[in-house]
């Protein structure tokens, strides 16, 4: 914007109403500016203003002129059309864009060394420990996830901690920063913060050294009695009823809302926190805590729903609309016993061993853990076929609340992956094992400090083969309409697989990108980011790679050919029949059990009857 001088009829307009400045020649103005709607103005130092010709709406319906009323400014740019009025102290060391609306406010300033809430390290997993998260505006759930896995890496840590400084650096501006369109209204306190476009903040108490990346197409609220410190919130958050908040990284479409306090945590793509605490807390994509005993602490989640220890709710529901989904780690039921539902939703497998003590049992996925007194018995695989896991498979990608341009962090919503179908490759070997050791003719079987009934094994081994008939046959029938279908064309993939919060991947790319980065071939954080995009967007090719191999064991094949292409085709289609009938049981049981109205239950059966409409 070009400014000039105000001529000395704008300056005589200005003083009459009741305006001064310390230096009239260091307030400069658009060719535009008019001088009428201004009342009771203070200029100190540098102030740039733009024009102020339209009226803005403060309320449905009501409309004020914009200008600035009852106001201090010190070293302020303001753009076109602001409405500001009513600044009990001042405003400092702040450029503010285009039609904004700034009213009832005590301060907003910038002071020497501000850091808007980027550059810092937290701890989280280990409340106590060393840092090993820095927070930085595009921080995402992959980045984060990497960091923490490798936390022990020194030299890796370095590298990732030179790279991302070299960013902030870049990125921080002089001086506080209000976008266009931004409504602050009843607000007391902010400082040294960076509040980008489309953003409304509405009665929060105080915004301390951070950065809200609101968008139009996402934009951000921020509510009553909001304190927040030496944080950033990305595009798309609600912030609302007096949530406290230190240290964090919010990311996309999140909901932090009644008297939620957190400290030194994460929080990625639509995430769900309300009443609760949070500390050195590492909330994956859709985690969810709704009740007021709920503490999150030193953990790492992803598509969770945190029970209370209180409410003594059995969260296996079936049908039901309760909450967020099947996953809990631990739930106490009203019989006194407690299920652990290591369910397999989305990208996140929750295997046992992240929930129990013994290694051994993390290649036990979708399994129910039960105690009867001083006994621990696992089921192996029988979350496959109920109605809950079901109902998650469907409705996560729904509710998936970001905007197409601001989705940081990456989701990939498979259920069946070379990740989670590796650990049922794996859950297949140890009952297959425990049967052979212990023979046919038994009641029970050991594994470890649990037990496994026999027909629980059975009925595992079973589940398992569903599973693994169901991911062949569609991974089969993606590659034949993507056009990569035959041998790969490359043996990435092949290997073993990892999770890094929600993007699935090879190990082995995980482990090249190690390499890049501590050799120096990659030389900002922008390119390690764009790598986790570039491993994703090869996903298809990197599954067929471990899933041939795969259908080349199972089927004791030499080569794919259209018998075999046949065959699996039509093991796919039984397994999947097979899959809906047992998930049809399930469903009539808990209907059986009155749990369920009728129009429910109908219903959920009448979208099981159009499960056929995917076979081909």
């Amino acid at each position: 914007m070009n400014y000039r001088q105000l001529t000395q009829e704008e300056i005589q307009v200005l003083e009459q109403n009741v305006c001064w400045a310390e230096d009239w020649s260091r307030v400069l103005v658009a060719e535009k500016f008019r001088p009428y709607n201004f009342h009771r103005v203070i200029f100190y130092g540098d102030i740039r203003l733009g024009s102020f010709e339209k009226k803005v709406e403060v309320s449905k319906g009501f409309m004020k002129h914009s200008g600035i009323n009852d106001a201090t400014l010190r070293n302020v740019t303001v753009g076109n059309d602001c409405l500001i009025e009513k600044i009990g102290n001042f405003i400092n060391n702040y450029t503010i864009g285009d039609d904004c609306y700034i009213s009832n406010i005590s301060t907003i300033e910038t002071t020497e060394g501000a850091t808007y809430g980027a550059g810092s390290t937290i701890s989280v997993l280990n409340e106590m420990g060393d840092g090993n998260i820095t927070l930085f505006r595009e921080l995402n759930s992959q980045l984060a996830a990497f960091m923490v896995k490798y936390s022990q890496d020194k030299e890796l840590t370095r590298r990732l901690h030179q790279l991302i400084d070299d960013e902030v650096r870049i990125s921080t501006p002089d001086r506080g920063i209000i976008g266009n369109n931004v409504k602050i209204i009843n607000t007391k306190e902010i400082t040294n913060t960076v509040i980008k476009g489309d953003c409304e903040i509405n009665g929060a108490a105080r915004l301390s050294e951070s950065t809200i990346l609101s968008s139009e197409d996402a934009s951000v609220y921020i509510g009553t009695g909001v304190i927040c410190e030496n944080s950033i919130i990305c595009d798309g958050c609600s912030i609302n009823n007096s949530v406290k908040m230190q240290d964090c990284f919010v990311g996309e479409a999140c909901q932090i809302t009644n008297g939620f306090t957190a400290e030194a945590s994460l929080f990625f793509a639509n995430s769900f926190m309300a009443n609760g605490e949070a500390c050195a807390a590492f909330c994956g994509p859709f985690s969810a805590s709704h009740h007021k005993s709920s503490l999150l602490i030193g953990g790492q989640f992803s598509f969770y729903n945190a029970g209370s220890n209180t409410n003594f709710s059995n969260h296996a529901y079936k049908m039901g609309p309760l909450h967020w989904g099947t996953l809990e780690r631990g739930t106490k039921t009203a019989s006194g016993s407690y299920i652990l539902m290591p369910a397999t939703i989305g990208a996140f497998s929750v295997c046992m061993g992240k929930l129990m003590h013994h290694p051994d049992t993390r290649c036990l996925p979708f399994s129910y853990l039960i105690a009867y007194g001083e006994t621990m018995y696992l089921v192996p695989g029988r979350n496959i076929t109920t109605v809950g896991l079901y109902r998650d498979i469907k409705k996560w990608p729904k509710r998936d609340k970001r905007s197409k341009q601001s989705k940081k962090s990456i989701i990939n919503f498979d259920w069946l992956s070379p990740f989670t179908v590796g650990e049922v490759l794996q859950g297949i070997k140890i009952l297959e094992n425990l049967r052979a050791a212990s023979g046919d003719n038994v009641t029970t079987y050991n594994f470890h400090e649990y037990v496994i009934n026999a027909s629980s094994l059975q009925k595992g081994l079973k589940y398992y083969d569903i599973a693994l008939r169901i991911y062949m046959g569609a991974v089969l029938k993606r590659a034949q309409k993507e056009g990569f279908f035959g041998k790969p064309t490359s043996e990435i993939g092949k290997g073993e697989w990892c999770d890094l919060s929600g993007l699935l991947l090879p190990a082995s790319e995980e482990q090249r990108l190690i390499n890049d980065i501590k050799e120096g071939s990659i030389e900002n954080i922008s390119q390690v980011l764009d790598r986790f995009e570039d491993i994703n967007r090869n996903y298809s090719d990197f599954r067929w790679a471990w899933s041939y191999q795969l259908i080349l064991d199972y089927y004791h094949l030499d080569q794919l050919d259209e018998a075999a292409c046949e065959r699996i085709r039509e093991d796919y289609v039984r397994a999947r029949r097979a899959w809906i009938a047992e998930i049809r049981k399930d469903a009539d049981k808990e209907f059986s059990m009155g749990d369920v109205e009728r129009e429910v239950y109908e219903d959920f059966l009448s979208k099981l009857d159009h499960e056929i409409d995917y076979e081909n």
